[in-house]
C-alpha cells in the first residue's frame, strides 16, 4: 500500500466510521474519532478560512469546526436534524489537535482490510488528493477514506494560534 508523508508503510487496516456528504460516502479511522455530536451553532472565528465554520466549546477546549462541503468545493446545503459534527484527533508537526468536521449523516462502522483498500487515483496536478488515503468498495459503493491528519495542514494550524 502507499507510503505516508514520513515514508513509512501506511497501516490502513482497521475500523472506519463512514458518513454521508453530498450523497457520497466517506470514511475516517475510528481511532481518530473522539465523539460524534449533533449539529449546534458555533462561534464565528474572524479572518478564518471559509471552510472553517467556527469554533465549539467542548468541555473547556475550543475546537475549530470544518465544513467538509466547503473544504472539498461541494455544493452548500442547509443543515438538517441528522447533520453531525465528528470530533477528530489529528496529528500535525505541532502535536495532537482536536477538530470537528461537519457531515450530513453518519452511516456505519466498517472493518476494512488493507488488501481491500485501493490506491487513491492519480487525478493530475490540478486536483488535490492530499485528503485521501484510498478507496474502499462496499456493496457497489465507493467509500473515500480520508487522511484526517491532512484536513488542516500545519500552516493552517499556525493561522489559528488563539484556538489551538
Amino acid at each position: 500500500m502507499a507510503n505516508d508523508a514520513m515514508g513509512n508503510q501506511s497501516n490502513m487496516s482497521g475500523q472506519y466510521l463512514t458518513f454521508d456528504l453530498a450523497g457520497e460516502m466517506y470514511g475516517v479511522e475510528i481511532l481518530k474519532v473522539q465523539e460524534i455530536r449533533g449539529w449546534e451553532k458555533v462561534r464565528n472565528i474572524p479572518n478564518a478560512p471559509d471552510y472553517i465554520k467556527g469554533a465549539l466549546n467542548l468541555r473547556g477546549e475550543v475546537v475549530p469546526i470544518i465544513d467538509l462541503r466547503v473544504r472539498f468545493a461541494m455544493e452548500n446545503r442547509e443543515f438538517t436534524p441528522v447533520t453531525v459534527v465528528i470530533v477528530l484527533c489529528v496529528e500535525s508537526e505541532q502535536g495532537t489537535n482536536v477538530i470537528g468536521v461537519v457531515a450530513d449523516a453518519v452511516a456505519d462502522v466498517l472493518d476494512i482490510k488493507l488488501a481491500d483498500i485501493k490506491e487513491k487515483p492519480n487525478l493530475g496536478s490540478k486536483i488535490d488528493t492530499r485528503f485521501m488515503r484510498g478507496i474502499y468498495v462496499y456493496k457497489q459503493n465507493m467509500i473515500m477514506l480520508l487522511n484526517v491528519d491532512k484536513l488542516l495542514n500545519p500552516d493552517e494550524f499556525e493561522g489559528l494560534p488563539s484556538l489551538l
